[in-house]
């Protein structure tokens, strides 16, 4: 349970014991050992199901113990942690040192992904049978699977196994050395664009293997109109598919960008039509759930400007508060469905532990 942050000191955890599935947003005052809760919103705990905890491995980015107290700071009770990780989790084996470190340092409930590949290596797949009983699903996050032959033979193993399979869409021969979206932000300041075709064609590709192996398929953070409409069109027709989209990608556009590391990441801030048809998928239920690719680095990593500055940004502390400006001030969505786009509906998909 988290309170709104201009009250984190007045009421915070420790006021609540036990309630760690509340979020309590809005102000209030307490007099002797009365709380005045009159102007307040109880939330169900917020759900992310693409954070970047980068431990092990990239403990000088990010550690368990400070990607769950921010998640905590933002709402959260329960985050599910991508596997770019050193070593990758693609056995018991490699997914042990994470298990114990979550066991050990996480403030709040944390369920990793075990990767499709073994090392992420798009080639031999993980142990995903093993694997199976303790990840919310199989990602190989940050890098698409190239091959079409190791992608299908992954969703059967992904449905054998009782798994959803959540997918980083991304034809690396389409991004071909791209730091921002393909367009008017990109050609006036001389930069290498990352085509829209490099996200949706994958996601076209994975929708027919999806039909073809009856797999459980979610697409991760999606970014383009086309992304949109591809999967609104296999809903339509019945595939088992799910998406996701980010707080950024509601927010900004590339007409907003500035040559400033916080604006780099993957997929890349796409068009102002991107951001309309992304708000429409929100609108209609063509997209299921908001989740932040919490993805930090090191400063010196994001000083580079957009063309040498690493892809990747927070997102845990602000999500909520960009979703509410985004969506729920223009009237886009009222705050019950930003509720259930937040918590209800990825506990729900990935079937986490204390959601119907």
């Amino acid at each position: 349970m988290v309170a709104a942050a201009e009250n984190m000191q007045t009421f915070g955890w420790d006021l609540f014991p036990g309630n760690r599935d509340s979020v309590f947003l809005g102000s209030g005052s307490i007099a002797g050992d009365e709380l005045d809760i009159s102007s307040f919103v109880v939330l169900p705990g917020f759900v992310d199901v693409h954070v970047h905890l980068r431990e092990p491995g990239f403990s000088y980015k990010e550690t368990i113990s400070s990607g769950t107290l921010a998640a905590a700071h933002g709402g959260y009770s329960r985050v599910c942690a991508m596997p770019n990780l050193d070593p990758a989790p693609d056995s018991l084996q490699t997914l042990a040192p994470q298990l114990e470190r979550i066991r050990t340092d996480a403030v709040i409930d944390v369920t990793p992904y075990g990767a499709i590949t073994a090392h992420r290596g798009g080639r031999e797949l993980a142990d995903m049978e093993q694997l199976a009983p303790y990840v919310a699903g199989f990602s190989d996050d940050g890098s698409g699977v190239q091959d079409e032959r190791v992608m299908e033979r992954a969703m059967r193993e992904a449905k054998a196994a009782g798994r959803i399979l959540a997918a980083h869409c991304e034809d690396i021969t389409l991004v071909r050395g791209g730091c921002v979206h393909d367009g008017d932000f990109a050609r006036a300041h001389g930069l290498p664009g990352i085509s829209s075709a490099s996200e949706y064609a994958q996601i076209e590709r994975d929708l027919a293997l999806a039909k073809k192996t009856g797999a459980a398929y979610h697409v991760c953070h999606i970014s383009t109109a086309e992304s949109v409409a591809l999967i609104r069109s296999a809903k339509r027709a019945g595939a088992d598919v799910t998406c996701e989209t980010a707080p950024h990608y509601l927010y900004f556009c590339d007409e907003l960008l500035e040559d400033d590391g916080r604006f780099k990441m993957n997929p890349p801030i796409r068009s102002a039509g991107d951001r309309a048809a992304l708000l429409e998928g929100i609108a209609d239920g063509t997209i299921d759930m908001i989740a932040t690719d919490h993805a930090p680095h090191a400063a010196e990593e994001k000083a580079g400007g957009l063309r040498r500055s690493l892809m990747g940004v927070p997102g845990l502390e602000s999500a909520f508060a960009a979703c509410v400006t985004a969506l729920v001030e223009p009237g886009v969505i009222p705050l019950e469905r930003l509720a259930a786009l937040m918590s209800v509906n990825p506990s729900r998909r990935f079937s986490l532990p204390g959601r119907n």
